[in-house]
């Protein structure tokens, strides 16, 4: 049948992702309700955690602390809005990719000539990512349950993590209906995600602003209030949100073109010559809207970081055996702004080589859907090409990590504290040769293993925090976690960069773009 082929097209299409983000959400899980039972068996670190509630910035940034007495309140707590937030970006990212994105590519052509409608099309590849999503929630269900929380929770918790996936893969099935281009499609589906999270820190850190939560699949999820109060009814608003946003997308795409939008693109703008001078002007206009978004997001953030930086350094220090928990994390001298800031620095690593991977799959993307092909055949060396979209994505993640920088510093200006604009920028710009290491590593995979670029790119920021995370919590031997690079990454601006440790990452970085170079070369376009 036509239907069930398109749905297996649909799988196969996801199926590696989806297999990662099912162990990575059941994996974090597991991790740290391991940890529960020896941070616990301190008294004071047990005190420590309930005067958690008392802190209105450590609400903000990691969720109301509740039932921390149970392996399962602790492990929401501490993990549950970073799988949230890893399922969501996911989901948002693989429903663009094989909806809008192979529209646009004119690979659906064919497809929709025979027996299957859009709608049809549209609705098969969306159950697809929707399926992978409960799978994941499933996932985090079952171990909570192998590690003796009680039922309840553990199915509430599980629910609300695979409806958030849902909520998030109903959205951006709508954002591709509206927009005729899946890079609108997706940006406007990711600015949903950051307005939901930041309603939910908002909500959590103000009381009075609590019902902001309700409007938030971020703030249903924690009023689900799993292992506590194990609510359904935030998570029946959340579901009906859902089914509401995905019959919305179902009956867009009826209603709407091949290849086009709800959103129809204006044929009759003056033309936009801005930036079309050189191959190395292009790159930078490629560049610029994305970058935007990034920084906008990124900076948000940071400011945030900024303005509870005092709060919550005071807080640590009048909680030393909680400091000491985070130090045992890998997360240590926190107790002075100094040493919270160069924490938080070092996590940017994530975001801004997040920039650097996605930035060199867009390069490999643009190239497959033979947007590069009259530009390949202009007297344009490949080196150049190549070099251009290289120099100008390792422009924008400077660019990002100063934004990051100079936000943080007028946070803590903000609330009097005391940090040096100069300190700050210097320690964004810590981060770098990781960041540059993870655009190394996409730019080797563009030239010797295209499809993998994005995920290539992804392991020396997402997996090289990981590693040490898991390593330091399981104590794991110092061989092990020296692989992360984040292991040699000094807590600037508490104390002064490492630099041999930065020269001989970025020598790293270098050897593997010149190597990057040499294949990119040697093999042919789209290939």
């Amino acid at each position: 049948m036509p239907g069930r082929a398109v749905t297996r097209l649909g799988v196969r299409q996801i199926r590696r992702g989806a297999l990662i983000v099912v162990a990575l959400a059941a994996g974090m899980t597991a991790l740290v309700a391991a940890t529960y039972d020896s941070i616990m068996a301190d008294p004071a670190a047990a005190g420590s955690l309930q005067a958690l509630a008392g802190n209105p910035a450590i609400r903000t940034l990691f969720g109301e602390p509740v039932a921390l007495d149970t392996t399962g309140g602790f492990t929401v707590w501490r993990v549950g809005t970073v799988i949230a937030v890893l399922l969501g970006v996911w989901a948002i990212l693989a429903t663009t990719r094989i909806t809008r994105g192979e529209e646009d590519a004119g690979r659906w052509d064919v497809l929709l000539s025979g027996r299957v409608t859009l709608r049809a099309a549209v609705i098969r590849h969306v159950a697809a990512v929707m399926t992978a999503t409960v799978a994941a929630g499933g996932a985090v269900s079952v171990v909570l349950l192998l590690v003796g929380a009680p039922s309840a929770g553990a199915l509430v918790h599980g629910a609300g993590v695979g409806l958030l996936g849902l909520y998030f893969v109903a959205v951006a099935a709508l954002a591709g209906q509206v927009f005729p281009a899946r890079a609108a499609a997706t940006g406007t589906a990711v600015a949903v995600l950051g307005v939901g999270l930041l309603l939910r820190m908002v909500g959590d850190g103000i009381i009075d602003l609590g019902w902001l939560r309700w409007l938030s699949p971020f703030g249903l999820l924690a009023l689900s209030s799993p292992f506590h109060q194990d609510r359904i009814l935030p998570l029946l608003v959340l579901l009906a949100a859902t089914a509401l946003v995905t019959a919305t997308a179902v009956g867009a795409a009826g209603h709407r073109d091949v290849r086009g939008g709800l959103v129809a693109t204006s044929s009759g703008r003056q033309a936009r010559l801005l930036l079309l001078g050189s191959v190395e002007a292009f790159a930078v206009r490629r560049l610029s809207r994305p970058w935007t978004g990034w920084a906008l997001g990124i900076g948000a953030y940071y400011l945030l970081i900024g303005a509870t930086a005092v709060s919550i350094t005071e807080f640590l220090a009048d909680n030393p055996a909680l400091a000491g928990e985070a130090a045992n994390a890998g997360f240590a001298e926190l107790g002075a702004v100094e040493g919270f800031t160069a924490t938080l620095f070092a996590i940017l690593a994530l975001p801004v080589g997040g920039f650097t991977a996605v930035r060199m799959g867009a390069f490999i993307t643009a190239e497959t859907d033979r947007q590069m092909t009259l530009l390949s055949a202009q007297p344009v060396s490949r080196l150049r090409l190549l070099g251009a979209e290289l120099l100008a994505t390792a422009a924008g993640a400077v660019a990002l990590a100063t934004v990051a920088g100079a936000l943080t510093w007028a946070g803590v200006a903000a609330v009097s504290g005391r940090l040096g604009l100069l300190a700050a920028a210097q320690g964004a710009w810590n981060i770098l040769p990781i960041v540059l290491l993870s655009l190394a590593a996409a730019a080797l995979a563009a030239g010797w293993a295209p499809r993998a670029t994005a995920v290539a790119g992804a392991l020396p920021a997402t997996g090289g925090f990981l590693l040490l995370v898991i390593g330091e919590s399981v104590d794991a031997p110092g061989w092990v976690r020296n692989l992360s690079p984040f292991a040699h990454l000094a807590p600037v601006p508490l104390h002064t960069v490492d630099w041999p440790a930065t020269l001989m990452m970025t020598g790293i970085a270098g050897a593997m773009i010149a190597a990057a170079m040499i294949g990119y070369q040697r093999r042919d376009l789209r290939s």
